[in-house]
Parts: C-alpha cells; structure tokens; sequence
C-alpha cells in the first residue's frame, strides 16, 4: 500500500514538473494592444484589513479594479450581501467600487462596524478584495476614582499606577505636571511599556502633588487626563541601601510571543539603592548585530524585524553595588503567514497548458485554499481542464470558457494572505507591434538586427523574406530569435534591401516591411606618426579619413587621453594637427578619433620634446621694450593699438601686457588691461566712457618681463550714463530701529561721467509698501531712522552721473537693526552620562521672540559646590556656545560628585537673550584622586608608622583605604605582595611584625564606591636594633626598589679592607724612611701624589692624618695610633674613612662585621640618626694593631 502512494505521489510530480515547463503566453507591454485585449478584473487598490476610522468623519472604504471589459463592483458586509442602494448614507464613487459612507451628516460610525469585501466582476471572471475590518476609533474617558496621596520613604521604590482606559488604537501614554511640562525620566524615574511610572528609589526632590498621566488617543486628536498623584518623601537617617529586586516583570521567569517581522520589546525595571544598572544578555547566543537597540536607559530591550532564529531565552540583570537580580524571558516567534511564491496572472493560447502556484510559509504552517471567482473551488462550476493539486491548480487544454480569477488563501490562527490571479485564455490573430518600412543601418561586417514584434494567440509562427517575391530565409547565415527579430551576424553590402516579417497562426496572418542599409566602414587611411621636436620648434600629426559618403563624420583630439590644452598654440586642421612653439608640457600622447552616427575609430601617436643643441656664447636676457606706440581707429568704446616689438635677447617673446593710466582719475597709476600672444603686434581695445587713456606695453619671455614702453598718446572718452551700479549692497541694522544700507562706491573710470550720485531705494519685504528713495552724494551708506526691529528690507542703490541713470539694479534683502532676545529657552533638560560628562537639552525658542539672527545657544555652567566636601568656594561660571539652532549638547570636565547649575541663553548678532531658570543636576561619584601625603615614621626593629593625607579631590565618599606592602631584598627582588584595607576615616597606622633591617615598598590609594584611585609609593626601612637606630630612607614615588647590601659579603669590601692593610703598610714605611731621613713629612701630601684611587687622607678633626717626627732622641711617633687603650676606634673616625671608600655608604658596621645602609651613589656623607654608642666595635680596629 505505501508503495502505490510512492508512485502516485511520483507521477503526479512529474506531471507537474512538466506543466511548470511550460511557459505561459506573455503579452508584450505595448499600450494600444492592452487597451485592446479582453482581460479578468484585477484588485488595484483597496483599504487595510484591520481599519481603524475616525467616528466624526466620513468613512471610505477604497476598492478599485481595471479590467477589459471595465468591471462592475459588489460588497459584502459580515458576509452577506450590502445593498447599498437601500441605505441614503452610502454611495459608491462612479466607475469605482470605492464606498463613501456619509457621517458627517447624521450617520453613526457605530451602525458600520464590521467586515467588508469588495468584489469586481466582468465577462472573464471576478476578483475580491481582502477581508476589511471597518471599527471606529474609541477615546474614552478615565473612570473617577479616589487617589490617595502616597508617602513614600527615602530610598523606598515606588510605583505610579496610569491605568489608561481602553481604547482603540490603544492610546499613547505619558506623565506631565500641572504646567505641561513633561517630568524628567532617568536611569532612577522612568516609564514602563504599560505606561505605569517606575521609580527605582525615591528622592526628596521628588516630592510633588501634580504627577499626572495623560492618555493621547492619535485617531481623535484627543487627551485624556488622570487625576493628579501626590507624593510625598519623608527622610529617615541613614537611608538604608538596598540590592535589586525586580519592579516588572515579576518572578524569575516569564514567557513573550512574538510575530515574524514585528519589533520585539522586552522590559526590565528595578527597583534598589544605588540605581540598578541593567544589562542584557540571551542565553547561549549573541543579541542580533544591526537589529538590536537599548531605550529606556537600557530598561527596554529593541529587536526589530524579528524572525524565528530571535526565539530563545533574553535575561535582563539588575545590579548596584550591593548585588544583582535577574529575569529570565522566553521568547518565541511566531509568524503570520507570508509569501514564498504567489500566484502570478496566466495568460494562456486555447489548447495550451499551465499551472497556478500559491506558496506560503508561517508558524504554524498555513492552511492553502482556493477560490475561483470568489466562490471556494469545492463548490465552483466544474472546468474540465482544472485540477487542484494542494498549492497548485493545473490547466489541461483549456479553452476560452476556462478564463477566470483563481483566489489563493493561506490563513493560520495569526493571519491571513489572500491573492487574486487570473487564468486569460485568449484567440486573438497575429498582431505586429514593429513599425512599418522601419530603416535599420549598420556598418558592413557589423551584426544587422531586425525587429519584428508580435502578439497572437495561439502564438503565432514568423518568417523572413527578403525581396518583394524572395524566398524565405533559412540557414546559418542568419539567428531567429523567440521575439521574432532577425539577426544577420555579419551583414554585407549586398545585405542591403528589403525583409518582410510574416505572422501567422490559426486564426490569421499579417506581414511587416523593414529597411536595411549596410554602410561602409569609417578608416583612418594616414595615421599619426611618432614625433621627435626641438623645443620651440613645431610638429603636425596627419589623421586622413576615408568614410561611408552618406555619413557625416566628427574628428577630435586628444592629448593623453583628455581634451587639448585650452592654448592657440594647437591648431586643429581638417586632416592634422599642428602645434607651434613646443614647449616641455607638450610631451606626450595625441589621439585622433573619427565619429559617425554608426561608427568609431581612433589612432595614436607620441611626441617627444628634446632640447635644443646648445649654442655656446648664447646670452638669454629678458626682452627689450617695445617702442613706437600708436593709437588708431578711435571710437567712443574701442581704439586699436600697435606698437613694434623690442629685441628677444635670444629668447622668443611669449606675450604683451598691455596697461592704461587714467589721466583724469588717478593719474600716476598704472593698471593691466589684457594681454595679447608673443606674435600678435596689434591689439583692439575696449574702453570706458569719461576716463583719459594713456597706454604702454610689456614684453615677456621666459626670462622674465621687459621694461615698460613709452606711454602712447592720450585718448579722452565722451561720457556716458554709468554701465554698472554699486556692487556688495547690504543692509544692516546698527540699531533696532534703523537700517544701514551700504555698498561700494563705482571707482572712477566707472562713472562714465561727471556728477556721480547714487539712488537708494528700500522698502519693508512682503508689505505692499510703495519704494522710499533718496538720491545721495558719492558716499557708501545711508541710514534709515524709525524702522521696526528686525524686519527684512528689499533694498537696492543705483548708480546715476549728469548724463542720466545705471541700467536697473538687483534687489538685495536686508534687515533692520536687531534687539536682544525677549525669552528664555524652556523646557531644560540634563542628563547626567558619567561622573565627568553632561548633556543638556533645551526647547528651541520662536523666532519670533530672537528678534535677530540666531546664532546659537549659550549654556552658563557652575559647580555650587562638592558633595564630598559640603564647602562652598568662588564661583567659577563657564560658557560653552552651540552654534544655530541646536537644541542639545554636551557638558565636558565637571567634577565628580558635585552639584552644579546651569541655564540656557539664546544668541542673536545683538547679544544674549534671558536665562532660563537655573537648573539644578548633580555628577555621580568618580575615583578619587591619590592621597594628599604618606609619611613612615618611627622605625622600630618591627614595626613602622604610616601617617596620611586624604586625597585632595575625594570626588565621592571614601569608603576605605587600600594599603599594599611587600619587602626587597638584596638583589631588587620584591617579596609577597601584602594588602590591608583601612577605614575611610583613619589617618595613620602602624605595621607590625615586620622583619628587622628589611626595606619595604609601600603602595597606598584611597578608593570610593567608583572604584580604587591612583596610589602613591613609598620604600623605608626597619632599624637593626636598639643600639643603632638608623633613619628610614624614604624614597617617595621611586619606581625602582633600593638596594640593601650585606658588606660582609660583597667582594669590594674584602678589597677596600686590603686597601686600608696596603694604606697603613705604606705608611709605616713611609715613617721608616723618614725617621732616617729626619725632617717632617705630611703624610697628605704624599697621598695626594700617589696613582691609587683606592687611598684617601684619613682625617681627623683638623682635617690631617698627623705629622712623624724624628727627634734627635729618636723617640717613637708623637702620633703613631689613634687607638685608645682599650683597642676600639671612635664611631665619627672609623665613619669618615669608611663612608668615602663605601660609595656614599649611609650605615655602620654590625657586630659580625655586616653593613647596613643603602646604595645612593653619592660621594658626600649623610649623618645617622639615633641612639649612637663610642663602643661599637669597627673591622679598622683590627687594622690599628698593625700601627
């Protein structure tokens, strides 16, 4: 049994697979054959489905059809019949099923609700219009209730119910006060998608009894109005903080379906103290790139154009510092239905076959039904040739009777899709739509296209001829393509003549003559050629042509690809090109293309420009000046002048300047009238009227510019009425009741005439005013006196001397003086984006009230004062301007957690206008800056003391300290990293259990509830015992740890201590060799002249090692040991020697013969602080026994 389905359900692909195969008849678009041809109804235009009408004005429902016979229009309303001759209100518009129903005059929208649909009928079948919903608008009004003033603690959420009535469409919702102002919304107050407003905390400021809700219903163009809401915030110290809990939507999870194609809008609010902050995420994907938008201040989540891959799980989180809260919304898409394949209009010849097809998709999958005629296809009248196949209606043989409208309703439980297409079956005789005795022409050896347009049912067959008795045409010298154009692929002169089309099918036959003239082609038959030219010599390129005598050829150049130089120089022949005075520019490639109206040809050739063989002893100079200056040809607006050229100098004369003085006007002065070609020695001169010409000339080469000629004769022009008015008229106010109208006075030779004045014409713009004028003397301005402020003028000054008046001038606009601003702009609005960034928006002022041109807006700003501080300093305004009619902008460098104020003035060219009401916002807190100080005092062998400073710019509340320490040993390693949190209001602490004679690195910040501050570093030391209690080197800010040493150990101690043996072994020979020698030798001197670095003068406290002396008695040294008695060396002696051998070593010797200090790479000596003992014991002790 499965088997025998397989099979069917094989065959019947097939079937339909072949019918697909077969095209339908296509009507060609010509619009005398449509006007002709009988066709089904078809819907144009028609109304929504769902039609929301206003209920005071008249509804009309719009159905228009065309059709060949025009259609006639019936209605249905809730599926039955409307006779709309039955009832007065409702008339239908001639030829036109479109419906008007009367309610302006007495009907009630109310008695018309319902579903309508329109149906257009002629011979060959009917169409219908989709289901159309007429429902009227509805505003109605709020219902009274009783609201009860809500007292609210400070930090609480709240919740401000709206509750509009319901309304269709619903209406659009939002919260304003008693003076029509909208209420400021913000990450804290905000309103919910069902129009409900949302506060996540509440603050003292809001406190208000006029919170009211308004309800916009769009159709009507009415408000409604809730009664106001009072609420009032009562403090409570300390104001407890609170971590988030979801306002809306409730619970953990929730559920949201969706429509393909629609905006998808998820909503999450908080409630919490701090604000909450809400991020959105889907769970196990991203949130689509491009669609995805955040509004509401991230609280509404936008996906527009959603489809089935939207679907999944969206989670909303909430979090402040406190915690976080999240909800979970599981998103499907559903989808009406929409369109893979619609059904398409099928025009068929009697016999032929074909298929309608009406695909759809939607989720759930959409029921496929058909109608023909309007009527379901299950109870139409039987057409033998139909056969419905599920989405698909397959035509067998069909014939004209099987003409009809086929409807295609696709339809699931989210909507419906509904399209007409009809099946024409039309027997019309051929038809040729190509223009009779239409001329083709082509070039020979070119392709020939013939057209032979057609139209015919069943199709009709085409043939060619050619001849007025040839045979018909076959084989492969020609293309029959479906269209029934001829082509000859290459058409020769003897191709030239005559072709008749012939149309033929079963019903008749036509026949069309068309003309073809085969031309011979365009050739170049002496092309350019390559060029080799000395610079300043000349070249020409030949370009011969040979054409098609019947065609009118065009020959253009070019010169790389692009138009020639704008320069005499090329002179452009019938058959060449020529190029005089080569220069380096001229290199290059030159084209020469030949057009005719059926053809194109080009060649090419390139020209090289070389130098000149040098000519030894050639001097090149500018040239000599032109002489023997002559006036000719007199007339009162032209003379002509020739002069003759100086000598070249060796260098060719490129141009004359040619200058004039105006003896009458500006005598002295000379000024360029034109210029004229190097080979040019006669020039035709345009003068002005009433102005004294003197004329000279200028030779110029490459060089450079020869001297001035002698000046030609003088040559007076007659005078004559000015040819010009005043140009750069303008009209500005200085004042706000003139205008000053100014311009820029003619120059002399411009007045063309004694007398020069100038008539100044104004009158208010767009006011049937008559012109006021005044004739002034030769000046630049007038003022006018008593204008209104700001008004624009038509303005216009004309120029006029003895002889009469300048030729009409242009009108200019202008405006009287402006005044300041009388408003303020409203409506200030700030929204705070970051600790250090505002943005202000404002309502535009009217223009009116600018009285001026606006030029911008002013925002004042100041800080009042530091919330972290509570102290009040100097006020320092600042001023950021906005350019034109902007209405927002940013507000950068503000202080973190601080309270400014600001207002908004408008600009105008007079000044500024009113402030705006100072507004009042706060910045949120930031990290603060680093502590002011950190000071490490009293080392014990221990412990340390750490004293600080708060941080000079807190920039919000400290909520602690962050103390982070590590020790350093002798090899610039750090130890663990140790790290204590402090109260925020401590100011010193002390460390202990810390290892004796270790440095530590200190890392110090302060942090707030933003985030942790920049740190400052510190490094000291804890002391080697009681005894010798050294000073904490401190090194503050160092980026590098310090090295501390063990002497005991390092290499150049052991050398510096075999030094010192060396040293005091020298000197005992030393005092050997002079206690023979006899006499007094200082021991300094002579280790000042000793090589060794390494031996430094040990001194005592008169600043000498000692003197030997060799007595006559030869008693012993007088100062042979500075050691005492008791064998031990004084600290300050054994310190002096050691600290300059020890680099700058800061430290003394441990018992074991260790050292501790540091490396400072200082040469001087730094003191030791702390309790010193004359009894430590020194390694130099060990030394002294050798003395």
């Amino acid at each position: 049994m499965m088997r025998k389905k397989s099979v069917s359900a094989s065959k019947a692909s097939l079937v339909l697979f072949l019918c697909q195969m077969i095209s339908a008849l296509e009507v060609p678009l010509d619009s005398k054959l449509l006007e002709e041809l009988s066709q089904p109804p078809t819907i144009t235009q028609q109304s929504p489905k769902d039609y929301i009408v206003d209920p005071r004005e008249n509804i009309v429902i719009q159905c228009e059809a065309k059709g060949k016979p025009p259609p006639s229009f019936s209605w249905t309303r809730n599926g039955t019949h409307f006779d709309i001759d039955k009832d007065a209100q409702v008339t239908m518009k001639p030829n036109s099923g479109t419906l008007v129903i009367n309610i302006m005059n007495g009907g009630k929208a109310e008695a018309y609700e319902g579903v309508y649909q329109c149906t257009a009928r002629n011979e060959r079948g009917a169409a219908i219009s989709n289901n159309i919903v007429i429902r009227p608008s509805r505003s109605p009004l709020w219902t009274k209730e009783k609201l009860e003033p809500n007292q609210v603690r400070e930090g609480d959420s709240l919740v401000l119910h709206c509750r509009p009535p319901v309304g269709l469409p619903p209406p659009i919702i939002f919260w304003m006060d008693n003076a029509f102002q909208r209420l400021p919304q913000s990450e804290r107050v905000s309103q919910g998608l069902n129009g409900d407003l949302y506060f996540s905390n509440v603050q003292p400021e809001d406190t208000r009894e006029d919170y009211i809700c308004y309800a916009r219903f769009n159709h009507t163009q009415t408000i409604q109005q809730k009664q106001p809401i009072s609420v009032k915030v009562f403090s409570t110290k300390p104001v407890t903080e609170r971590q988030p809990v979801l306002l809306t939507p409730t619970g953990s999870t929730s559920t949201k379906v969706e429509l393909r194609g629609n905006v998808l809008l998820l909503e999450c609010i908080a409630a919490g103290l701090p604000t909450p902050v809400i991020r959105w995420i889907k769970e196990g994907g991203e949130l689509p790139a491009n669609r995805t938008f955040f509004e509401n201040f991230k609280k509404t989540l936008k996906i527009i154009d959603v489809s089935e891959a939207d679907s999944g799980n969206y989670k909303c989180i909430a979090r402040n510092i406190l915690g976080s809260a999240h909800h979970v919304i599981s998103v499907t898409v559903k989808a009406a239905p929409y369109w893979i394949t619609a059904p398409r209009n099928l025009v068929l010849s009697p016999g032929e076959d074909g298929t309608l097809i009406c695909r759809a998709n939607g989720n759930p999958k959409p029921n496929i039904s058909w109608l023909a005629n309007g009527v379901p296809i299950a109870i139409a009248p039987e057409d033998p040739s139909r056969k419905v196949d599920g989405d698909t209606i397959i035509f067998s043989h069909v014939q004209e009777r099987s003409s009809a409208v086929y409807q295609c309703n696709a339809s699931n439980e989210y909507g419906y899709l509904l399209a007409n297409a009809f099946v024409n079956v039309l027997a019309e005789p051929p038809r040729i739509l190509t223009s009779a005795n239409k001329l083709y022409q082509v070039i020979s050896d070119s392709p020939a296209l013939l057209d032979c347009a057609y139209f015919g049912s069943p199709k009709p067959e085409i043939e060619w001829f050619k001849g007025v008795k040839g045979s018909i045409l076959r084989g492969n010298e020609y293309i029959f393509h479906d269209n029934g154009t001829l082509e000859i692929p290459v058409a020769q002169k003897d191709s030239t003549g005559t072709y008749t089309c012939v149309a033929r099918n079963e019903l008749g036959k036509i026949q069309n003559e068309v003309q073809l003239e085969v031309k011979d082609p365009t050739m170049i038959i002496k092309q350019p050629e390559y060029k080799v030219v000395q610079r300043y010599g000349h070249v020409s390129f030949e370009c011969i042509i040979k054409h098609d005598s019947t065609l009118l050829p065009t020959v253009i150049w070019l010169k790389d690809n692009d138009e020639l130089p704008d320069d005499e120089r090329f002179l452009v022949g019938k058959d060449n090109l020529t190029i005089m005075n080569v220069t380096d520019r001229d290199d290059g490639t030159y084209t020469c293309i030949v057009n005719t109206t059926l053809d194109s040809v080009s060649a090419s050739a390139v020209l090289t420009v070389v130098a000149a063989p040098p000519t030894p002893a050639i001097i090149y100079a500018r040239p000599n000046p032109p002489f023997d200056l002559e006036l000719t040809g007199q007339l009162e607006r032209s003379v002509e002048l020739s002069w003759i050229p100086g000598d070249e100098n060796n260098s060719p004369i490129t141009n004359f300047v040619i200058e004039y003085e105006d003896g009458l006007h500006e005598p002295g002065v000379w000024h360029y009238q034109t210029e004229v070609p190097g080979t040019q020695t006669t020039v035709q001169l345009k003068l002005s009227p009433y102005v004294n010409y003197s004329f000279r000339v200028i030779a110029v080469n490459e060089i450079g510019r020869s001297q001035p000629s002698e000046p030609s004769e003088q040559y007076l022009t007659k005078s004559a009425n000015p040819d010009e008015n005043p140009s750069n008229v303008q009209g500005i106010g200085s004042e706000p009741d003139n205008l000053v109208i100014t311009w820029e006075s003619l120059k002399g030779f411009q007045s063309n005439g004694p007398g020069l004045q100038y008539k100044v014409s104004w009158r208010q713009k767009d006011v049937d005013d008559e012109w006021t004028s005044v004739i002034v003397a030769n000046v630049s301005k007038y003022i006018v006196s008593g204008t209104p402020t700001f008004v624009p003028y038509e303005i216009k000054v004309q120029a006029l001397n003895d002889l009469g008046y300048a030729p009409e001038p242009s009108e200019v606009i202008g405006h009287s003086g402006e005044d300041l601003p009388m408003v303020a702009p409203g409506n200030v609005q700030v929204h705070v984006v970051n600790s250090t960034l505002a943005k202000v928006h404002w309502d535009p002022v009217p223009l009116k009230t600018v009285r001026g041109h606006l030029q911008g807006y002013k925002v004042y700003y100041w800080k009042v004062q530091s919330l972290s501080r509570r102290s009040r300093r100097h006020v320092e305004k600042k001023i950021l301007t906005f350019r034109g009619n902007k209405t927002f902008g940013m507000l950068p460098g503000l202080e973190p957690y601080s309270s400014y104020k600001l207002n908004v003035r408008v600009v105008n060219g007079k000044g500024e206008g009113p402030a705006s009401p100072d507004k009042v916002f706060k910045t949120p807190e930031g990290v603060p800056s680093s502590p002011s100080f950190l000071k490490i005092t009293n080392p014990t062998l221990d412990s340390l003391t750490l004293e600080w400073g708060s941080p000079t710019h807190p920039n919000g509340v400290l909520t602690s300290y962050i103390l982070k320490f590590q020790p350093i040993n002798n090899t610039h390693e750090l130890g663990p990293l140790v790290e204590i949190r402090i109260p925020a209001n401590e100011s010193s602490l002390i460390l202990k259990n810390l290892n004796y004679s270790t440095r530590y690195k200190f890392y110090f910040n302060a942090q707030t509830s933003v985030g942790s501050g920049s740190q400052i570093t510190e490094e000291a030391v804890t002391i080697m015992d009681e005894a010798g209690i050294l000073r904490p080197a401190v090194g503050a800010g160092k980026a590098m740890a310090s090295r501390q040493v063990d002497i005991a150990t390092q290499g150049w101690f052991i050398g510096l201590m075999c030094a010192v043996a060396l040293l005091i072994l020298i000197l005992l020979i030393v005092c050997f060799i002079r206690r023979n020698k006899g006499g007094k030798y200082p021991v300094k001197e002579k280790e000042d002249a000793h090589a060794d670095p390494e031996i430094q003068p040990m001194k005592e406290d008169d600043g000498t090692f000692g003197e030997y002396s060799d007595a006559e008695d030869h008693k012993p040294l007088k100062k042979g040991s500075r050691t005492p008695s008791d064998r031990t060396v004084k600290k300050e002696d054994s310190d002096d020697s050691l600290v300059d051998y020890g680099e700058g070593v800061n430290g003394q010797f441990n018992e074991d013969g260790s050292f501790i200090g540091q490396y400072s790479g200082k040469k001087e000596k730094e003191p030791a602080e702390g309790n010193e003992s004359s009894e430590a014991p020194s390694p130099v002790n060990a030394m002294n026994s050798f003395v």
